[in-house]
């Protein structure tokens, strides 16, 4: 069983997890078969990650990471502290791009960090279902920033992010589903897939990008040559 502290960052943790998921699901083994051990690293730092989710909500990428970027500028090396944050004036975030309500959100997590009534540190080993709960009451942070926190900062082993749609999505390609199944249909396919889910999530996802690609390819019309 994995334990909280194991980490999808690990290479020889990954690759057990990989061999658990090949031999529980064919289908799932068919698509790692397809597109070997996928390179992993955690990356980011967890307040920060934090932060940059509640940034990046319903944009565009090229229009967060310019926000992201202006925001970073306002503190020595880009380094974005939950003390410094709350200090910040609510006009240069705005003068930055960021939202009324985004800057609502941000001064919500900096308050609780730097007052210590939300302890990162802690939560960084704390069970799935604790760092859930503490995390779900900060404002602008829902379960799917919280998961996408947990395998992409934390590399936490077991997370299934049922509302992401590049997971619905994934699994209803992979699966030849009529429809994009809901969460209850979501986790019944996974039941043999823990303690493992991250693993599963991440090949879903370049299931479904490999798809993408491959019907832009297919829908891509040629231009027409002279003659």
């Amino acid at each position: 069983m994995a334990s909280a502290l194991s980490s999808i960052g690990d290479p020889n943790f990954f690759k057990k997890g990989v061999r658990h998921l090949k031999k529980q699901d064919p289908l799932l083994a068919s698509l790692i078969d397809r597109h070997g051990v996928l390179p992993f690293a955690p990356e980011g730092e967890m307040f920060q990650s934090l932060v940059e989710s509640i940034l990046t909500q319903q944009l565009a990428w090229s229009a967060a990471s310019a926000i992201i970027g202006r925001v970073k500028t306002l503190y020595p090396g880009g380094i974005i502290d939950a003390k410094s944050l709350y200090a910040t004036p609510t006009s240069k975030l705005r003068k930055a791009g960021v939202s009324p309500q985004k800057i609502r959100y941000l001064k919500d997590l900096s308050r609780r960090v730097s007052r210590e009534k939300l302890d990162l540190e802690a939560l960084k080993v704390a069970k799935d279902e604790t760092l859930l709960e503490a995390l779900d009451e900060v404002l602008g942070i829902g379960p799917w920033t919280i998961h996408m926190l947990m395998i992409f900062t934390l590399g936490r082993p077991d997370v299934l992010p049922v509302d992401d749609l590049g997971i619905r999505k994934g699994i209803q390609s992979l699966y030849s589903l009529s429809e994009i199944p809901e969460k209850e249909e979501i986790e019944k396919l996974a039941k043999n897939w823990h303690p493992y889910c991250s693993i599963a999530s991440l090949y879903l996802w370049r299931h479904q990008d490999s798809t993408k690609k491959m019907l832009e390819v297919k829908l891509n019309i040629p231009a027409k040559t002279k003659t």
